[in-house]
């Protein structure tokens, strides 16, 4: 390398260190994505915890035709709530208070069936709108248990075995780790993770391209004996290396988040060890290269810092829709996915992190391709940067 490589290099790392708004970026990007990765994780290992001894308010209407029900739902913990009739609308206004998780309306003529062997008939009136499903699923549960011991007892009566109502019993084996679960998971939470490649990088990209051009100061580096490949370079660069430590602190956090969060609770636990993560933030490095080559590249076209922000506001989302779509598309883990940059990435950690032994080819992938794409990249912003025209504006 040249002496003037550096000179640049450590001029824009300069620089860099010195803009608030780079620094803010990074800063926000580093503690926002693993803030929300705990935030979900607290909250699902929150509801997780409740047990099943949780209380549940339950209103029910015509409990002295069902005093069995009524002993299941006490037993179950269940705080019941016995009423007398209620018309629909009050039963509506009593739910939209969310006091009650739910409504148990015994028909009238519920006895008489019962006794007859007709079809009895109970509501279970609810909102679904309420932030309260776990609690009314319970209550399903409860009320689909009774059904089945009266069918039962009714069976029985009868000389015939409850058994033949179910003549096939289905055991169900997963064979899945606990790992490889949370790896299914966390996957899906760290893949924009390394989208903010793109980010950390953008504002000095923008700064030592489009910004100097507009404050003319682009015209003094090209004065001086410096080799356009050089003071490309340079920038080029000091935008990577900004790249590199955004994704490298915020994979580190989201890892050590995993690691401390008690994820046993949710049936599922982050083995991924630190050597292996490390491993992945290396093969992610050429996807910084990348990002801060096609981020420089796109930025010399525009005459201004303002132009260039509203460029790149669209054109980074390109790196972000495979992360998005192929999700929803449910497809399962194939090699092309490790040739599409981002996603190859996301996948990769994927892999890695059930255990799994994936082979030479998808590293080389995911760190091939982003190369081949900083080569093309770089040629191109050289070969524009020689340019007078670029230079002066004209």
């Amino acid at each position: 390398m040249r002496t003037a490589f550096f000179v640049v290099l450590h001029k824009e790392l300069k620089e860099a260190m010195r803009d608030r708004r780079a620094l803010v970026l990074l800063l926000l990007f580093v503690v926002m994505y693993p803030a929300i990765l705990w935030s979900v994780l607290h909250n699902l290992i929150d509801k997780a915890g409740k047990t099943e001894r949780e209380s549940v308010e339950l209103v029910v209407i015509g409990g002295a035709q069902v005093p069995t029900l009524v002993t299941r739902l006490t037993q179950r913990n269940v705080t019941v709530n016995q009423r007398g009739d209620m018309s629909d609308s009050a039963i509506t206004d009593l739910l939209k208070e969310r006091t009650q998780v739910a409504v148990v309306k015994v028909s009238d003529q519920f006895s008489d069936n019962y006794k007859e062997m007709r079809p009895a008939k109970i509501e279970l009136w609810y909102d679904s709108a309420a932030e309260q499903q776990n609690k009314l699923r319970r209550i399903e549960a409860i009320l689909r248990g009774y059904n089945e011991s009266i069918a039962g007892a009714r069976l029985l009566a009868h000389g015939v075995s409850p058994a033949t109502l179910a003549p096939i019993q289905i055991e169900q084996f997963d064979t899945a780790t606990s790992s490889s679960r949370s790896a299914g998971f966390a996957g899906a939470l760290l893949g924009m993770f390394f989208a903010t490649a793109f980010f950390f990088c953008m504002n000095t990209a923008m700064d030592s391209t489009a910004g100097e051009r507009e404050r003319r100061s682009l015209e003094l580096l090209m004065a001086q004996p410096v080799h356009p490949f050089d003071l490309l370079a340079g920038k080029w660069m000091a935008a990577a290396l900004v790249s590199v430590l955004g994704l490298t602190l915020e994979l580190l956090v989201a890892h050590f988040i995993l690691k401390w969060m008690p994820l046993e609770e949710l049936g599922m636990s982050w083995r991924l060890s630190l050597p292996s993560m490390l491993m992945v933030i290396a093969v992610s490095i050429p996807l910084c290269l990348f990002a801060a080559a096609f981020e420089i590249a796109l930025a010399m076209n525009a005459k201004s810092f303002k132009e260039a922000q509203t460029m790149m506001s669209f054109a980074i989302l390109l790196p972000m829709l495979p992360v998005l779509v192929v999700p929803m598309l449910d497809l399962n883990t194939a090699t092309w996915m490790y040739a599409v940059p981002v996603l190859a990435n996301k996948t990769l950690l994927l892999e890695v992190a059930k255990g799994q032994a994936i082979g030479l080819v998808p590293f080389v992938l995911t760190a091939g391709v982003p190369l081949l794409g900083t080569a093309v990249a770089i040629c191109f912003a050289t070969w524009r940067i020689k340019s007078e025209r670029y230079v002066l504006g004209v």
